[in-house]
């Protein structure tokens, strides 16, 4: 099967890359042909046989001229259903798997590839993976910015809130192109052409259920992770609660900061990078090691007593809770987005009110005093089976094809 992956990033970026990058690894070590699609950039580490990409739209360091041009660009792009027409013509894909195309890349490419499909007489389906609520939400995160509070306002179809409350970078002028962006393509009726919509989470299926244009067209598919090892080396639990990941405000770092001030006789480590290192470095309870990837963040993530995703945030199908536990470290995670998805409460884990110190708090020190409780978890931790990009790949396959879409709603739903 010839297999299209459409990702506005095309290196190591954030979450997102993640999945496209090793599902296309895998797609390939399986006997199928893999192609990318995205923007140009110096990092960009995979690609097409025609060299074809859009420019790079850099929002923050981009020329004056170009800054202008953006706001037209981020809603409509001729330049990317020129170059997606480039590598359609020459690849002549089996399957067009969409994932982040915000802004960049614009629903338009969906529009070239419906074109593309109805004068070649190919029977090129389109499927998307839902990473964040960009098709209910102009945007894409269901939180405001300015009142640091989670909105899910323009569920109703009406995206003037986005403008009334400037969700959008706390900006009025961001905020009226994102909601035009949004009022466009529904009047398009763009989202219909999409054959199926793999939803990362349950809670994301119901957030994207608001759309009409997607009814009948959405499956719940849990993210993946690496394979474990075989021979994975027998772990010594260290004296440590561990966080890993970006420190930002939706993250709920302000959250786990304060917890950390309460609980002075536990020690926490913070792997990761962002905004709060100053506030880290004050707390003598806190080790903070900074961005780490590979086997030194694999060997943290082993050692640690537990760790902790404390996010504020709508998270759809965090990384870090099942990387966590296929490597046998239970998770105390807020209670909120598809975070409770993973967490068997009391048997894997615990949750905690999300954006409550005093709620995150009193479960880190009730874990961490009680070894008979942790113990178990570890062992509960170490029996569960995420799935990996096999597995997964075994689901996505017949997706691709359009061949049990309906079969496999019913077996989620039974």
């Amino acid at each position: 099967m010839k297999v299209l992956m459409i990702n506005k990033f095309l290196y190591h970026n954030g979450g997102s890359e993640t999945y496209v990058l090793k599902l296309g690894e895998y797609l390939q070590k399986d006997g199928h042909e893999v192609q990318y699609f995205g923007m140009a950039h110096e990092e960009r580490c995979v690609g097409n046989r025609v060299n074809a990409y859009t420019t790079n739209m850099d929002f923050h360091n981009g020329s004056k001229w170009s800054k202008i041009t953006y706001p037209i660009k981020t809603i409509y792009s001729s330049e990317a259903r020129k170059k997606i027409r480039l590598v359609l013509d020459d690849f002549q894909p089996d399957v067009c798997h969409i994932n982040n195309f915000n802004f960049q890349l614009t629903p338009s490419i969906i529009l070239e590839i419906v074109k593309w499909r109805k004068q070649t007489g190919k029977k090129c389906r389109i499927v998307y993976t839902a990473h964040d609520s960009q098709l209910v939400c102009p945007s894409h995160i269901l939180r405001n910015p300015n009142t640091q509070t989670n909105c899910e306002k323009c569920l109703d179809g009406h995206f003037s809130h986005c403008i009334h409350d400037k969700c959008i970078h706390g900006s009025t002028a961001k905020s009226i192109i994102g909601a035009m962006e949004a009022y466009f393509w529904r009047a398009v009726g763009v989202y219909r052409h999409i054959d199926t919509v793999i939803c990362c989470s349950d809670f994301m299926k119901k957030e994207l259920s608001a759309n009409p244009q997607l009814k009948g067209k959405l499956v719940t598919l849990h993210n993946f992770i690496d394979e474990p090892a075989d021979n994975a080396p027998d772990v010594v639990k260290g004296d440590y609660a561990l966080y890993f990941g970006r420190y930002s405000e939706e993250k709920g770092i302000e959250t786990l900061i304060e917890a950390c001030r309460q609980l002075p006789d536990i020690p926490f480590v913070f792997a990761g990078k962002g905004n709060y290192t100053e506030q880290l470095h004050e707390l003598p309870n806190v080790i903070n090691v900074g961005f780490v990837t590979g086997e030194p963040l694999a060997k943290l993530i082993r050692e640690a007593r537990f760790s902790i995703c404390p996010s504020v945030c709508f998270e759809n199908c965090p990384f870090s809770v099942m990387e966590s536990q296929a490597a046998g470290t239970p998770v105390i995670g807020a209670d909120i987005g598809g975070i409770p998805e993973l967490i068997q409460d009391g048997k894997t884990g615990n949750l905690f009110e999300s954006g409550k110190p005093e709620s995150l708090a009193a479960a880190i020190k009730e874990l961490w005093n009680n070894k008979e409780k942790l113990d178990s978890y570890i062992e509960q931790c170490k029996k569960m089976h995420h799935h990996t990009a096999k597995s997964y790949a075994e689901k996505l396959i017949p997706i691709y094809a359009g061949d049990n879409f309906y079969t496999l709603i019913a077996e989620e739903n039974k």
